[in-house]
């Protein structure tokens, strides 16, 4: 068990780094500050197998995050924990920091997901964070599928995404962005969208890492090729997994996609430790059909069980 931390000192919950756009646009706000009461929201979860169940055997959380009892819904996996995050604020507002840590243990089964979409407010100073931290242990099979993140007009947020994965497990790490809350015309009208995924092994070892900067206003905007290509919705599938080759886990997901009204591009990931596919649609329901797809063909192919519908409470 790690040494207890000061989850409540600023080093803990504020990003160890962060994008120079963004922290141009630190200001200390007019509203509630960053550690004020209900700005810092805390989960920290470790898991284990009992038997031939995945139990939550440690758990701290501050508001506005939270979770309920870990369910178990997959008649194929009786013994794997789905566990759903819940923020109680209603979504993410200025000066707000979310720290995530998942701790996946030896042989767990997992599946963490959001309650609903997370909304970005508005913000006129400062911006938002959080932080995701999530390890997967030796045999543990992992899988992380949040609802679309929206941003406001006038948002501000980065994510930070740490993914200590062993050689021997298996983590499938999925995001969905917006382009804003389209039915009220907000068509990218945020400020800053920023993101930073590393997946590492254990010993510090970096394998991949992607990074996503969008500034509606800068460079002539991000609807272009190479960014939304004239699309609304974007989402991206990482596969951690020695289960399979990573040209067979690629094969899978372009596949699935295949045919659908989506633009998709899959491929290995680098030393070859696993696959990838990131999915562009003009529609949000055409989005989350591939997205599912593309989750399906991934299980069938690792676990050979299909994916479950996700009960949202």
């Amino acid at each position: 068990m790690p040494a207890v931390r000061d989850r409540l000192a600023p080093e803990y919950y504020e990003p160890v780094r962060l994008p120079p756009e963004l922290t141009a646009l630190s200001a200390a706000p007019e509203t509630l500050g960053p550690g004020s009461p209900a700005k810092v929201g805390i989960l920290d979860l470790a898991f284990a197998l009992r038997g031939d169940r995945t139990e939550l055997v440690e758990r701290y959380q501050k508001t506005p995050l939270q979770i309920m009892r870990p369910l178990y819904v997959d008649p194929a996996l009786p013994g794997m924990a789905f566990v759903y995050v819940m923020a109680t604020g209603g979504g993410i507002a200025q000066a707000d920091r979310y720290r995530q840590d998942l701790r996946c243990g030896p042989g767990t089964q997992v599946l963490f997901t959001t309650q609903a979409a997370t909304k970005v407010y508005r913000m006129e100073q400062d911006y938002a964070t959080q932080r995701v931290h999530l390890t997967a242990a030796d045999g543990a099979y992992v899988e992380y599928l949040p609802d679309p993140l929206i941003p406001f007009a006038g948002s501000r947020f980065h994510q930070g995404t740490v993914l200590t994965v062993h050689e021997n497990a298996t983590v499938v790490y999925g995001e969905t962005v917006t382009a804003g809350r389209i039915a009220r015309g907000e068509r990218h009208a945020y400020t800053l969208l920023g993101g930073d995924l590393e997946i590492r092994r254990p010993d510090g070892t970096t394998l991949a890492v992607d990074t996503l900067r969008l500034r509606p206003e800068a460079h002539g905007g991000v609807t272009g090729p190479g960014v939304f290509a004239g699309h609304d919705h974007v989402a991206s599938l990482f596969v951690v997994s020695g289960r399979r080759p990573a040209a067979e886990i690629a094969d899978a997901l372009h596949r699935a996609l295949t045919g659908r009204e989506v633009l998709h591009g899959a491929s290995v990931l680098p030393e070859d430790c696993g696959a990838w596919v990131r999915v562009l649609a003009h529609e949000q329901p055409r989005l989350a059909e591939a997205v599912r797809a593309a989750w399906d063909a991934v299980r069938r192919l690792l676990i050979g069980h299909p994916a479950p519908d996700l009960r949202k409470p």
